[in-house]
């Protein structure tokens, strides 16, 4: 009886241990992203697009450090300061639709990143090269982080990236959304209103064909150049409801000469990209995926803890257990 006693105390500890320690797997493996406020992700799209112009300031003379690296893109100066300008308006950076032409770069996109600290590659501590921390406060990293987590969308499975067209859109949904919230500035055909665009002038039309990741980028989030604008985001409009507004958009003159609406992407074929990584699936996949977060957190150190003081209170049973 003695003896069954000296076991039985050790075993309720480690017991004890392993369903604490399979909880918290279980509470990191089910978390979702921290709850973002719709302002915040508002502006770290549009820092995203250009903060220089949000922030009305300049980055410093010269290209970005990085942009030695690349030589296929031959933009210069402070557009090469831009997180568009490398990571593109779908955000797949050289796996979307900067993959082949004047716009492809090489870099990577930041859609579903497998990047865990993301601001530090924003602020130098990953590299030195793409530090971006003399210009954004440390609240203007909190909402790139934002966006890039939780606000970025994988649109390229819905359009055709050789045609540039939306792909089962619904017209009707589209022309309704447009006409209650876009009509009023851009009038009915959408060249009420001319804005500049890759130095040029283009209306609405224009932009729906010929990049339509930028207006579906800019009707849902905004854009610094119209900060007054009514936006998706706001408005509560889906993934799809933009979509469908650049579908019924695409029908609008475009005011380029016939066969130049839709460039081509360099012949790439038009199928949609597959991303690498995302949730985990499954219990054992979270697993993994919570143990590599806890390294980093403080659970862990909670954890580590309490299995170390039960290790110690473990010797000491045993060591007077053998007295």
């Amino acid at each position: 009886m003695k003896r069954f006693s000296f076991y039985i105390v050790p075993a309720l500890i480690l017991l004890v241990l392993i369903v604490f320690l399979v909880i918290t797997v279980r509470a990191q493996a089910n978390a979702g992203p921290l709850p973002q406020t719709d302002e915040t992700i508002i502006r770290g799209a549009r820092l995203y697009d250009n903060w220089y112009a949000l922030l009305e300031t300049q980055p410093r003379a010269g290209d970005m450090p990085l942009w030695t690296t690349q030589t296929t893109n031959t933009r210069s100066g402070a557009e090469t300061w831009r997180c568009v300008t490398c990571h593109g308006w779908d955000y797949q950076g050289k796996d979307g639709a900067f993959g082949s032409g004047s716009n492809y770069t090489g870099f990577p996109g930041v859609y579903q990143t497998q990047v865990s600290d993301l601001s530090g590659a924003i602020t130098g501590r990953l590299d030195p090269q793409h530090d971006f921390s003399p210009y954004l406060s440390g609240e203007d990293v909190d909402a790139l982080v934002a966006f890039i987590k939780n606000g970025t969308i994988d649109d390229n499975q819905f359009i055709d990236l050789v045609s540039r067209k939306v792909l089962n859109g619904d017209l009707a949904n589209g022309k309704a959304k447009y006409e209650n919230t876009c009509v009023k500035c851009h009038g009915e055909d959408g060249a009420a209103m001319v804005f500049r665009m890759e130095g040029q002038n283009v209306t609405l039309g224009t932009l729906a064909v010929t990049d339509p990741w930028r207006f579906l980028h800019r009707t849902r989030f905004g854009t610094a150049a119209a900060p007054d604008m009514p936006i998706g985001r706001s408005l509560g409009w889906s993934a799809q409801d933009g979509r469908d507004v650049l579908y019924y958009a695409q029908t609008f003159p475009s005011g380029l000469p016939s066969g130049k609406e839709t460039p081509s992407l360099g012949g790439r074929e038009a199928t949609p990209v597959v991303q690498p990584g995302g949730p985990a699936q499954g219990f054992w996949g979270g697993l993994l995926t919570a143990f590599g977060a806890m390294a980093t957190s403080l659970g862990f150190a909670l954890l580590l803890g309490v299995v170390l003081v039960g290790l110690i209170f473990l010797l000491v049973w045993i060591a007077r257990g053998k007295k």
